[in-house]
């Protein structure tokens, strides 16, 4: 089935394709597999817009065994939703329901003397063992112990295991700059979450380890370890593509409709400033979306849409509701679908494409997608 041959069900949608997601998983875990890993699919962001429940279930039939968030809230949703599967929240602050996580089974990472003992203050509330990820801050200098303070955190990590409190089920990083293969920095901070783990071991803990995202998933199998965390190259959008087709496929395509035609004479100007001016006759096609819709202001002028089977150009300001497209002498109609990014498979414009002109990466354009006035249709055709 086409990805493209039908209206939009309302003034904006985001349209996701779940094939596309579970073949992307599908190939990501077979990666993993090849190295004796396992799969975490990250979901935070509302599945960097496309639906963290909905991606969620798709990515544990295809290969998943784990799930990652980066709040709270966003692991206990998945829970009440049914989603029983592994689950590591990442991002919390003193005050956050920790307690509500521990007894929701959700996995904590920890990266402080504060955070465990929160950890253990709230396995001691619910009566249950906490399962805790330890996470050393190799040099992307967020989150995460810093080395000074591993040691001392490792040895009162374990003392709350031989206590009962909880369970060190890994230990964990993030690369800087995976996105940049050979950059320097991806063997410093390999290098120092090797010391980082052996300090874990000789503290008695036997943890597993992650380390890889979707970039040295793809570029680094020696750093695969036991589990890798793919996010952005779940959604189709590839991390390296300087790298290569790695085979993956955009799961999300972002249109509208054609709300109203007209024709304008030679000479008049269009939208707020009346930046573009109509070198000839010409028919323009009014779309309603702009950028409270998810449209950036800066792509003014810069940019084209997929309409009637080909890229036309959007002319004039992209105002808060509304673009206009130029059309010149074009059958266009109200109600003809437009395409303002997708897979490109038909040759339409892509996410990356927004991001490159707007000095970006494509992870912004997609995890902005999530709007009130933008519906959200899942599409399964296709899928095993």
């Amino acid at each position: 089935m086409s990805r493209m041959n039908e209206r939009p069900a309302c003034r904006a949608d985001v349209r996701v394709d779940l094939a596309a997601i579970r073949h992307n998983v599908t190939v990501l875990s077979g990666l993993a597999a090849e190295s004796g890993a396992r799969t975490m699919v990250v979901v935070k962001s509302d599945g960097y817009g496309h639906g963290a429940y909905t991606v969620a279930e798709a990515a544990l039939r295809s290969g998943a065994e784990w799930l990652g968030v980066a709040s709270i809230p966003e692991a206990l949703e998945l829970r009440e939703r049914g989603i029983s599967a592994p689950l590591l929240c990442w991002l919390y602050q003193h005050g956050d329901d920790v307690t509500g996580a521990v007894r929701a089974r959700v996995d904590l990472s920890v990266s402080s003397e504060s955070q465990l003992r929160d950890v253990v203050a709230a396995a001691g509330a619910t009566g249950r063992t906490a399962r805790i990820h330890l996470k050393i801050d190799t040099g992307l200098h967020r989150n995460g112990a810093p080395a000074e303070l591993w040691e001392r955190l490792v040895a009162l990590a374990a003392k709350a295991e031989a206590d009962g409190a909880l369970e060190v089920f890994a230990v964990w990083s993030h690369l800087a700059c995976a996105d940049e293969p050979g950059h320097p920095s991806v063997d410093v901070q390999a290098e120092r979450f090797r010391i980082a783990y052996e300090q874990a071991l000789a503290a008695g803990l036997r943890p597993l380890r992650h380390l890889a995202n979707s970039a040295a998933l793809l570029t680094r199998p020696d750093l695969r370890f036991d589990m890798v965390r793919p996010g952005i190259a779940v959604y189709g959008l590839d991390p390296v593509p300087q790298e290569g087709d790695h085979g993956l496929r955009p799961a999300m395509t972002f249109r509208s409709s054609v709300a109203l035609t007209k024709r304008i004479a030679a000479g008049e100007s269009v939208s707020y400033g009346h930046m573009w001016t109509a070198p000839a006759e010409t028919t323009l096609a009014l779309v309603p979306v702009g950028y409270a819709d998810g449209v950036p202001r800066s792509l003014s002028g810069r940019f084209s849409v997929w309409l009637g089977g080909e890229r036309r150009p959007v002319v004039g300001r992209v105002c808060m509701d509304q673009i206009v497209v130029r059309c010149d002498d074009a059958p266009v109609s109200e109600g003809d679908e437009v395409v303002l990014f997708g897979p490109g498979d038909e040759g339409e414009p892509t996410a990356e494409e927004w991001a490159e002109r707007l000095g970006t990466i494509h992870y912004e354009i997609v995890s902005g997608m999530y709007r009130s006035r933008v519906s959200r249709t899942v599409v399964a055709e296709d899928a095993p």
